[in-house]
């Protein structure tokens, strides 16, 4: 089945799996899904991920939940951008989560990451997801 939303369909998945308490959850490969999972990896949001690779040419991320005293780590994980309406923000626009508890992540021209990442290198994007 065609997803037309891959960041979306992988946020979803994030947040139900959480919601069921599961300690692993599986997406469909692509490069991007694995930038932004790098940058929750990262900011610690979740323990790690892995590629599997299928014998009929498919990948498969496997995605490690992070939990702690049995709440899941991530309490809120949503999508900004959609297909619909994408949101640019330049580098001075860019949105403090929770007052700086949380991150956003963006898509910029030096690749997938973090805003205080973004606000370090100066550079703006499309911004993909907040996480907090």
């Amino acid at each position: 089945m065609a997803v037309n939303d891959p960041i979306g369909d992988l946020i979803t998945r994030i947040r139900n799996a959480q919601e069921r308490h599961k300690q692993k959850v599986s997406s469909p490969g692509s490069k991007l899904r694995e930038r932004v999972l790098e940058v929750l990896k990262s900011e610690g949001y979740i323990r790690g991920f892995s590629t599997v690779e299928h014998k009929d040419g498919r990948n498969e991320l496997e995605i490690e939940l992070k939990y702690f005293d049995g709440t899941p780590v991530i309490r809120d994980i949503s999508r900004v951008s959609k297909p619909g309406r994408r949101v640019y923000v330049a580098v001075k626009n860019l949105p403090r989560v929770n007052n700086g508890l949380g991150i956003s992540i963006l898509s910029t021209p030096k690749g997938v990451m973090a805003d205080h990442s973004a606000r370090d290198a100066n550079v703006g994007g499309e911004l993909l997801c907040t996480v907090f």
